[in-house]
């Protein structure tokens, strides 16, 4: 299978293939190209050779321009035969492409401009040499491959001075290397193509460094939408439900409530039933509650953190000291976040720290919303175990914050949240 895939790749460079022409087609058409900007200076300083030091100055600064006007078309002729020979496309730069050609003159300190500018003046040139070497390759190994016809075809008179052995072998020589020329070329010719490509697409194209940086940005951007989205979506939920479901189950518990409290002359059993089904309606509304609140609290979006994380507090039945500074207020988002968090915190210290007090701080410091749940239980937690931290952290990373917890065995354990306030 080696051999075959050794063959298969010396065919495809043999100097008859269409890979090989199309190599020399594309490095040859890059020539006239590449050295366009020196053609331009040079056509500047040989028409015009200014002696004294003000022309000197006026005639450098008109090659400069001319150069910077002729960057724009020259790039996009560059990415045009990219195109059309290999099929190889070179996205534009947003901070260089889409303007006038003029434009480049007050563009001088774009980093894009000089890349350009480095593949026009110093790059293609070089790369143009390398076209330049396979035209002549090709021209040489046709003209020396063909030197046998040429000299059979000669007149005897005009036949070198040689003897018929020497002319023989001086001619066998000379197809040998005409020959050695044409298998060669076509592998020179795929190394300048790419070479050629890549330096174009490196220099040409947008910086690989800064597409990715947009990139980042784009998809942070489109995270911060989705997460938006999200709470959005609860919202309405939590309005739907409230609106709808719970206001149902508040007059069903309220129907039941006055059958139970009015209907004497009904049979026990049916009043078991009316009791059972009074119950079972507080039950599911505090439940539905719970769900609610659990959505998006109303008054999260009402009064704020201060008044959300105060009733919090006041359901859980350790005694929570709290400092709520949060002005100005932070967006829906990231509110809704640090108030999930407070509550899954508190629900955990609850649960598994065997605490006897908890403090809790949120603080806004700039652009940043900090977060601190600290308690005095027994320590040890571990996102590991399946204590909800595991969660905590990754609403947190949903909006870029940070999340960091120290739990040594023994207690205290510390929770802090860092929410950045921009989004």
């Amino acid at each position: 299978m080696a051999s075959i895939s050794v063959a298969r790749h010396a065919l495809a460079h043999a100097p008859w293939s269409r890979t090989a022409w199309r190599d020399t087609v594309f490095v040859a058409s890059g020539v006239p190209l590449q050295c366009a900007g020196w053609m331009i200076v040079g056509v500047l300083w040989t028409v015009w050779t200014p002696i004294d030091l003000t022309p000197v100055l006026v005639l450098s600064v008109a090659t400069v321009a001319l150069v910077l006007l002729a960057s724009r078309p020259l790039t996009s002729w560059q990415r045009e035969r990219c195109w059309a020979v290999l099929g190889v496309e070179i996205p534009p730069m947003p901070d260089f492409d889409g303007g006038r050609p003029w434009d480049a003159l007050r563009d001088l300190r774009s980093p894009e401009l000089w890349r350009v500018l480095q593949y026009h003046l110093l790059v293609g040139p070089l790369v143009a040499c390398g076209g330049l070497a396979v035209v002549s390759a090709w021209g040489a190994g046709a003209v020396l491959g063909s030197y046998g016809a040429y000299a059979w075809a000669l007149p005897e008179s005009t036949s070198p001075a040689l003897s018929d052995k020497a002319q023989v072998v001086q001619t066998a020589g000379l197809m040998a290397c005409g020959a050695v020329l044409l298998v060669v070329t076509p592998w020179v010719a795929a190394g300048v193509r790419r070479l050629d490509a890549r330096a174009a697409a490196a220099l040409l194209g947008p910086d690989r460094a800064s597409e990715l940086e947009r990139r980042v940005e784009d998809l942070a951007g489109k995270r911060a939408d989705v997460v938006d989205a999200a709470d959005i979506e609860r919202r309405r939920i939590e309005r739907d439900l409230h609106d709808g479901a719970q206001q149902r189950l508040v007059s069903l518990a309220l129907h039941l409530g006055l059958a139970r409290e009015t209907l004497d002359d009904v049979p026990d059993h049916a009043m078991e039933v009316i009791v059972e089904a009074h119950e079972q309606a507080k039950e599911a509304l505090t439940e539905l509650r719970t769900l609610i609140r659990g959505l998006h609290p109303a008054v999260l979006e009402d009064r704020g953190l201060d008044a959300a994380l105060s009733g919090i507090a006041a359901r859980v039945p350790l005694p929570v000291r709290l400092r709520v500074e949060v002005e100005p207020r932070a967006s829906s988002t990231v509110e809704a976040v640090a108030y999930f968090v407070v509550s899954e915190a508190l629900t955990n210290v609850v649960k598994h720290a065997r605490a006897a007090s908890v403090d809790v701080e949120v603080l806004r410091r700039g652009g940043v919303l900090l977060l601190t749940v600290g308690d005095d239980g027994v320590g040890g937690a571990d996102p590991a175990r399946g204590t909800g931290l595991t969660g905590l952290a990754r609403r947190v990373r949903s909006v870029d914050g940070t999340f960091r917890i120290t739990s040594p065995a023994g207690g205290p354990t510390t929770v802090t949240v860092e929410l950045p306030c921009a989004l």
